[in-house]
């Protein structure tokens, strides 16, 4: 089932207890994408798509309504959301918060920025809103 990007960033947000900057929480929404991908035979986990943007992977629309947090952590602006608590979107959301919620954001990048992986295939520098395809995210989760 494929869930709104404020749901899963709110249920993301939830399970780090409020401790990701926006840019984190772009990268770990990627990487659960990614594995959500694997694990539903395509199916996405959001319901938006990604764009390659400079510094990775991006959900435009998220990257908007918490932008003004800057590098400081987010905190819940999502109250018409859901905290999602249980089926396979809660499941790996929950963990990718506990697995990566203290990785540096260096880190996180050099994870999303893989050389030929989905977002090095699609990103050209200066040109945002090019969308990173699902069957290109799904082909580099398969080679690692």
């Amino acid at each position: 089932m494929t869930i709104s990007t404020f749901d899963a960033a709110r249920t993301l947000g939830h399970y780090s207890n409020w401790s990701l900057t926006n840019l984190q929480m772009q990268k770990i929404l990627y990487l659960s994408h990614m594995v959500y991908l694997d694990k539903t035979n395509g199916t996405p986990l959001v319901n938006e798509e990604f764009e390659s943007w400079d510094y990775g992977p991006v959900l435009p629309s998220l990257y908007h309504r918490i932008k003004f947090y800057g590098s400081e952590p987010v905190r819940d602006v999502f109250h018409n959301n859901k905290i999602l608590t249980f089926g396979k979107e809660a499941e790996i959301l929950k963990e990718a918060a506990h697995k990566f919620s203290h990785v540096h954001p260096g880190s996180l990048i050099d994870l999303t920025h893989r050389k030929d992986g989905a977002w090095d295939q699609t990103y050209f520098r200066g040109a945002r809103n090019r969308i990173i395809p699902n069957e290109k995210i799904l082909e580099e989760y398969k080679t690692l």
